[in-house]
């Protein structure tokens, strides 16, 4: 079995009804989900005219391999209406690979661990509430330090 870290995001519609509705297609259709972190509300990234995300990160046990967990999110995304019109734009539900066991995968549709978690807060708050100890395989750094030095990378934007 394969464990895999996902991040779930939606911020169109009953945000909260398509966070609870892409988790039940994923334990039906990719694997068991064994942790989940609070849902957290976030400002948008990458594109910030548009509503508040509700974000989380859940942890599964599949036998599936990473290309067919990617198919696998995507049909679970078309089927909650997901429309790909724009580069960061609204959606109701977002699903993204964040670790696929310990691997570094790089392919054309496909890289992981997922390119901009250190950049992210709403990955690495969510993230690091269920996986704090978890090792970057590229960085070799824990989720809980990566999440101290994006903060602080933060403070010193802001200042």
């Amino acid at each position: 079995m394969n464990n895999v870290y996902i991040q779930l995001g939606s911020n169109i519609g009953i945000r909260e009804s398509f966070i609870a509705k892409s988790k039940e297609q994923i334990e039906k259709n990719i694997g068991e989900i064994i942790l989940e972190s609070s849902v957290i509300e976030t400002n948008p990234w990458g594109n910030e005219k548009q509503n508040k995300f509700l974000n989380c990160v859940i942890k599964i046990k599949t036998p599936l391999n990473a290309s067919r967990i990617l198919e696998k999110s995507q049909e679970i995304e078309c089927n909650l209406g997901r429309l790909r019109e724009e580069k960061w734009g609204k959606r109701t539900i977002d699903i993204d690979i964040l670790f696929y066991n310990t691997e570094i995968i790089n392919t054309k549709k496909l890289n992981i661990p997922h390119p901009l978690i250190h950049k992210r807060d709403f990955v690495l708050i969510p993230l690091s509430e269920i996986a704090p100890n978890y090792i970057h395989p590229i960085f070799n750094k824990k989720i809980s330090d990566l999440l101290n030095e994006h903060k602080k990378n933060q403070q010193t934007i802001k200042l």
